[in-house]
């Protein structure tokens, strides 16, 4: 299988946030972002993979700021890492005042995809071509949280 880059993997998905999408507090909702972030990064993982793919895991996510009614949210994908038949999805997730063009980093998340063929079983996938230090850092760094997860999966009997 020939390698692909980063690069070529990379999507979008902006939305404005409506009156409907926030909370009592007047935030916008957090599980329609985990929304927006989980399909940015499925078509991430699916332009990489070039077949169906399956989230298996969200990392851990901390929302740094809150997001309001009226500005467009913009979950920004692309693939970290590749193993056998799983590939990590970081996420950029970016709030913007649409009056005054100010933009915020919200928050990342790192989501993990595996690829499946039509009976639902796994199946590999091209690994990833690097091509410069920040990819590097980006692949080190999704490989080490891919091994505390299957350490933690061995430790708690899931593996």
């Amino acid at each position: 299988m020939t390698p692909l880059r980063p690069r070529d993997s990379e999507s979008q998905v902006s939305q404005l946030m409506m009156p409907q999408d926030v909370n009592n507090l007047g935030n916008v909702f957090g599980g329609a972002i985990l929304s927006m972030v989980d399909r940015a990064a499925a078509v991430a993982a699916m332009r990489h993979a070039r077949c169906t793919v399956v989230t298996v895991s969200i990392d851990r996510v901390d929302f740094k700021e809150p997001i309001y009614a009226g500005e467009l949210v913009m979950c920004k994908a692309r693939v970290n890492f590749v193993g056998r038949t799983s590939m990590e999805v970081g996420v950029r997730v970016e709030a913007e005042n649409l009056l005054t063009g100010a933009k915020r980093h919200t928050n990342t998340c790192y989501l993990t995809f595996v690829a499946i063929d039509r009976d639902g079983r796994p199946i590999p996938v091209r690994p990833l071509e690097i091509e410069t230090e920040t990819e590097r850092r980006h692949w080190n760094e999704a490989k080490r949280r891919r091994e505390v997860r299957h350490a933690l999966a061995r430790e708690l009997g899931e593996d």
